[in-house]
């Protein structure tokens, strides 16, 4: 027996004859039981098997090697050893949010194997010894026959000796929304034909609409087109979000920092004869401070508030550093069915012959006129399809000519046929290209007959006029009909030919019927939006190349669907090389004809590119390009299961333009991470400035040991989380997709960080040094009014924080409303730490006057002051030009595809 071969075009180029030679078995009898026993033995079993899996307690133990996470125990274990347990305790409640969420995430996402799986059937009918059986389709074995009819699912992969009408739904396969016509016939050089197109095989995993048939198994298990699926899900490697990457990038650079902080201290230390050991413990403490243990926690309460506000908007994201992904995305590649389009066909527009030489809109505002009526008869008998209600049993196609008879201004039900009954029928096939039904009538008979407009045209001598005149079909009649189909299916319509007659070539041509799949309201408008924030949308379709071209051109993807350098079949990708593969990305906006693979290999391409990818899809064809995404998302009412697993977020409207609200909520989730961390990093640089400062320097300490907790407690805290809660900024949209490359602590950024700590320390500062008597004796006071003052410029600090280019009073002060609440607490907090007896013995303080209170506001505000200073300065410039020359700066060498619009809160660094 020959190998059965993963690639279906040896069997489909092969006769049924030739087939069951080469499987060595006989169709009407099946293997017989040794025969089955070798060959389970030599393929195994029909099932989709994965590797081993890891226990759940070793998968919860991996999450501990992210580094911040390594980071944080690290600290957390400084701090037992020096007796922090308060910090020990928040580090610990970080720990177990952000692994716990991680864990979880990563549960999840390995369900897209075992939604895979769940496509093979779990029984089905075969032959065996000469009689027909019921099995577990996991027996199946190459060279086995199996019986297939309508409402079963393929248990693997077959080369079809028998089919009888038989129509299989192959969508979750092949994407292509109409079923499939199977056939015997071999095909001739059928390597060169998709999967999609090779009628005499069908496919584990897809659905039997009609008809009944019978195949030899050639593909099981990982041998089968799912198979190929599976393997690639199983090979892909996800991608780390840009958010990941650069908390891993911030974990290390703060290890560094860390490190640095305990070398530099402890050697001033020694050089100044301090005991080692004390500046190694002063030194470790520092660094321990510098961690801000508090922002896994910050985004992890981020991300899962965007989450909750995404899914109030119909978007549902399964994983939580998905949602900032989605703000660096700046490739999004949909599917057209379903995804553009409405996936439900439609009559739009009917051609018959008339003097005007019109096409008449089926739009039910029209009158009945007796052409368009005949027609749309012949439509109905020449059918398979049923109507309940208003809803299709039956090929959408089919449907679309019920719906457009059944409209009340033609009034044609599928009751006629009792008047017609059907005495013969010819099937549809991919040879013929047509379908054809003999009906009585009070004539005797009368064949209707509707297909391609070729092989229509073809078999007519006659063609009837919109007044029902018939005449002599010439061959400039024919011409002319052609031109009017490719007309239409420029259009993006699915063309139909309808003629009747008394025979099969003698023909009379009563029409074409230009059927749509149209495109989504406000999809059109939802492409130039993301054009216009720097997205470049592809289309990657199994459709045929003018389908797809009239589709993305009506949908604003292309402006001209004529030119060739737009468009790029799937077989052209095949055997390129990269860098031919990369020249292609960068002008094709269409792709069509494409299988999985194919959409695979465009996403990796254009990630090698520098490009963030999303990918959209809705069938288990899409699954591995979803899977090797940036973010994959999935349709949720169209979607398959498998679809669904191995996205990232699922459109529970299948609403192109939900993806448009996600991207603004995650770049204001992005900007709302930033915010907490430039608040985070002024107060822990400003707190370990002054400290430092005043230890190596040998001043007095402004600030004692339960003072510091309650700073920490700030820096943490209430005030620092509700930053990022800020309400999104309605010009957030407009920025362009941010790089990558770029790091969460950008320039800019670390500028501003320390101009607020190098205030916060000054204004301190001069505060305790002004209280200070000449002996620099440090009493309650000079504690109370340092803690107090640091605590004010973290409060005026944060209320900065809200926005990077925005003054406060121009978003609100009371829009964020946790924030002001936080910020109260904070503020009667501290009241009560300066006031309340028994918190003044605990922090070492004493009562201030209003005078005092009103000293150290007004220093404190100069944090905020000089900040929104900063604001309008840039504002101006932006509105009027710089006031002053801008310093140069120093050309960037390296460069990146798909340019974006500029971002100030990237530096710049935007791929282009």
């Amino acid at each position: 027996m020959a190998d059965p071969v993963a690639d279906s075009s040896a069997p489909a180029s092969k006769t049924v004859d030739e087939i069951t030679r080469d499987l060595d078995v006989d169709v009407r009898v099946g293997l017989s039981t040794a025969q089955v026993q070798r060959r389970v033995l030599e393929h195994g079993r029909n099932v989709l098997e994965t590797d081993e899996e890891e226990s759940l307690v070793m998968k919860f133990l991996e999450q501990f090697k992210n580094p911040l996470n390594m980071l944080l125990m690290a600290s957390g274990g400084v701090s037992v050893l020096m007796g922090h347990l308060d910090d020990a305790i928040s580090i610990v409640v970080a720990l177990t949010i952000v692994v716990t969420v991680a864990f979880v995430q990563e549960y999840r996402s390995e369900k897209t194997l075992d939604a895979l799986k769940s496509l093979v059937p779990p029984r089905c009918h075969v032959i065996r010894g000469g009689t027909t059986q019921e099995l577990e389709a996991s027996e199946l074995v190459p060279g086995d026959v199996i019986l297939i009819a309508t409402g079963d699912r393929v248990p693997a992969d077959g080369r079809l000796v028998e089919a009888v009408d038989l129509d299989i739904d192959e969508s979750s396969l092949t994407g292509e929304t109409h079923p499939v016509t199977k056939h015997t016939a071999p095909l001739q050089q059928a390597h060169l034909h998709p999967i999609a197109e090779r009628r005499n095989l069908v496919y584990m995993g897809t659905l039997v609409r009609a008809g009944h048939g019978k195949a030899v198994v050639y593909g099981t298990g990982r041998s089968t087109e799912f198979g190929a699926v599976f393997e690639v899900v199983d090979s892909v490697e996800e991608r780390k979000t840009p958010l990941q990457a650069r908390m891993d990038t911030l974990a290390n650079q703060l290890s560094m920092a860390s490190m640095a902080v305990i070398g530099v201290i402890v050697l001033i230390g020694a050089i100044q004869g301090q005991p080692v050991f004390k500046m190694l413990q002063i030194g470790v403490s520092l660094a321990v401070a510098a961690i801000p243990e508090g922002l896994p926690i910050c985004v992890t309460v981020t991300l899962a508030l965007g989450v909750m506000r995404m899914a109030s908007r119909h978007a549902i994201l399964k994983k939580l550093p998905a949602v900032e992904a989605l703000g660096c995305t700046n490739i999004l590649c949909v599917d057209k069915t379903g995804t553009l389009t409405t996936n439900q066909m439609t009559a739009l527009a009917v051609y018959v012959v008339n003097a005007a030489d019109a096409v008449w809109p089926l739009d039910g505002n029209r009158g009945a006129d007796p052409a368009t009526t005949s027609l749309l008869l012949t439509g109905v008998l020449c059918n398979n399809a049923e109507l309940v209600g208003t809803d299709v049993v039956g090929q959408a196609t089919e449907g679309a000519l019920l719906l457009a008879a059944a409209a009340p201004n033609v009034g044609l039900s599928t009751a006629v046929r009792l008047d017609h009954p059907r005495l013969e029928e010819v099937p549809f096939s991919s040879e013929t290209k047509f379908m054809a039904v003999r009906c009585g009538d009070a004539a005797g008979s009368t064949w209707h007959v509707k297909g391609m407009a070729e092989a229509i045209v073809a078999r007519c001598s006659r063609l009837q006029t919109d007044r029902l005149e018939t005449r002599t079909m010439a061959d400039a009649d024919r011409q002319h009909v052609l031109a009017k189909m490719t007309t239409l299916a420029q259009q993006g319509l699915r063309v139909l030919a309808l003629a009747k007659g008394p025979a099969m070539d003698d023909l009379v041509f009563l029409g074409l019927v230009g059927i749509s799949d149209p495109p989504r309201p406000g999809v059109r408008a939802t492409v130039a939006a993301l054009a216009a924030t720097g997205v470049t949308t592809l289309m990657l379709t199994g459709d045929a190349k003018e389908t797809a071209g009239a589709i993305a051109r009506q949908v604003g993807i292309l402006d001209d669907a004529t030119n060739d350098a737009f468009f790029c079949a799937g077989a052209e990708l095949e055997g390129l090389p990269d860098d031919l593969l990369q020249e292609r990305l960068r002008l094709a906006r269409v792709f069509y004809r494409t299988c999985p693979t194919h959409k695979l290999q465009i996403v990796r391409v254009a990630q090698a590119m520098g490009a963030q990818v999303a990918m959209t899809g809705d069938g288990v064809n899409d699954a591995p390009a979803l899977k090797a995404a940036d973010i994959g998302i999935a349709m949720g009412t169209t979607g398959t299961d498998v679809s669904k697993e191995a996205a990232d977020m699922i459109l529970l409207d299948d609403n192109l333009g939900t993806i448009l609200y996600a991207m603004a909520e995650a770049k204001g989730i992005y900007h709302n991470i930033t915010h907490f961390l430039r608040f985070q990093l002024s107060t822990s640089v400003a707190a370990l400035s002054l400290i430092a400062f005043t230890t190596l320097f040998g001043l007095p300490n402004p600030l004692n040991a339960m003072q510091i907790l309650w700073i920490n407690i700030i820096m943490d805290g209430p005030p620092a989380q509700s930053l990022g809660v800020e309400p999104v900024d309605s010009d957030v949209l407009q920025e362009g997709p941010r790089a990558r490359e770029v790091p969460i602590i950008t320039r800019t950024m670390l500028k501003r960080v320390l101009v607020s700590a190098s205030l916060i320390v000054a204004g301190t500062l001069y505060v305790f040094v002004d209280e200070l008597d000449d002996a620099w004796n440090v009493s309650r006071r000079d504690h109370t009014m340092s803690f107090t003052t640091f605590v004010l410029f973290d409060m005026f600090n944060a209320l900065s924080c809200r926005s990077e280019t925005k003054s406060v009073f121009a978003i609100g002060l009371l829009s964020n409303k946790a924030f002001c609440a936080a910020v109260g607490a904070s503020l009667l907090g501290q009241l009560m730490v300066i006031y309340v007896p028994f918190l003044q013995a605990a922090f070492q303080t004493e009562e201030l006057s209003l005078g005092d209170l009103a000293y150290m506001t007004a220093i404190a505000s100069s944090v905020l002051v000089v900040d929104e200073l900063r604001k309008w300065t840039e504002s101006t410039a932006g509105r009027w030009g710089r006031p002053w020359p801008a310093k140069p700066r120093k050309k960037r060498t390296k460069s990146y595809e798909y340019a974006a619009p500029r971002d100030e809160h990237t530096d710049g660094l935007l791929p282009r």
